[in-house]
């Protein structure tokens, strides 16, 4: 079966190297196969899904740092290549596997299992490279949703994956200092350092914890193990002095949260 003569990448995301190595072995036999790739966490997953563009990556469910399901909304699920999940998960899982994922392996799988799995994953890659492919979306809505409610209940307001060209950083929200609007991006302080996102800050806001993040003025979110003190200035309006030395203000119409998330008046 000659998926169009191009030869196949693979990228293995798994943590537990006897898998990695089984599936490797597996891999070297096909002749379409090209190259073979692996990360051994979600975060070198991530890098190398968007460094590398491979074809078919075998994710790996459940991972240090970041699990699979972080990993597509790290990627963006549009940007993830074709993907079979490695899983030992329950049954629910599984159920959503079976209903909207291209393909997946329950570990322990057998030979003939892993060959019914490449043959349909060979299948939808010849048709996507000759544009047959219908399908805008690689994951259908159960496993979509799955992931988003994973990754807001276990990381998902303690890291972002920040692009820059070919590369994506995946960084500690707690390394921020405060981030600043700038249109439909935001520029995250952290130190010396600025990073340039592509995030609205209402949509950024909302992924962060609101006890550790303020809104102080509609373009700037603090952390507030960040500032050193408040400054009143005139008409209930304070300035944010921040350990570095910067100052922000904090505006009367965002002053009752920081009231709020203190306990107490300013």
């Amino acid at each position: 079966m000659n998926t169009a003569g191009e030869p196949i990448c693979v990228l293995i995301a798994e943590d537990e190297a006897p898998m990695r190595m089984r599936l490797r072995s597996l891999l070297a036999e096909d002749q379409e196969v090209g190259r073979v790739i692996e990360a051994e966490s979600g975060i070198q997953a991530v890098e190398l899904a968007t460094k590398e563009r491979p074809d078919i990556i075998f994710l790996d469910v459940q991972m240090p740092g970041l699990d699979g399901f972080q990993v597509i909304n790290a990627v963006g699920a549009e940007n993830m290549p074709l993907t079979v999940f490695i899983t030992a998960f329950d049954r629910f899982a599984v159920q959503a596997f079976e209903a909207d994922a291209l393909d997946y392996l329950l570990k322990p799988f057998g030979n003939r299992r892993y060959e019914a799995m490449m043959a349909r994953a060979k299948k939808r890659l010849r048709e996507q490279r000759a544009g047959l492919s219908r399908d805008a979306q690689p994951f259908g809505p159960e496993l979509l949703k799955l992931a988003a409610d994973r990754s807001q209940r276990d990381l998902g307001s303690e890291w972002l994956a920040v692009r820059d060209r070919n590369t994506t950083r995946l960084m500690s929200v707690h390394e921020i200092d405060w981030i600043e609007a700038c249109g439909t991006y935001v520029t995250l302080h952290m130190g010396g350092e600025e990073l340039l996102h592509r995030a609205a800050l209402t949509t950024l806001a909302a992924k962060l914890d609101p006890g550790q993040f303020v809104r102080t003025h509609r373009s700037a979110i603090v952390n507030l193990k960040s500032i050193r003190f408040l400054e009143r200035r005139s008409h209930g309006e304070f300035d944010v002095v921040l350990k570095g030395g910067k100052r922000l203000m904090l505006s009367r119409k965002y002053k009752p949260q920081l009231e709020e998330l203190l306990g107490q008046s300013l």
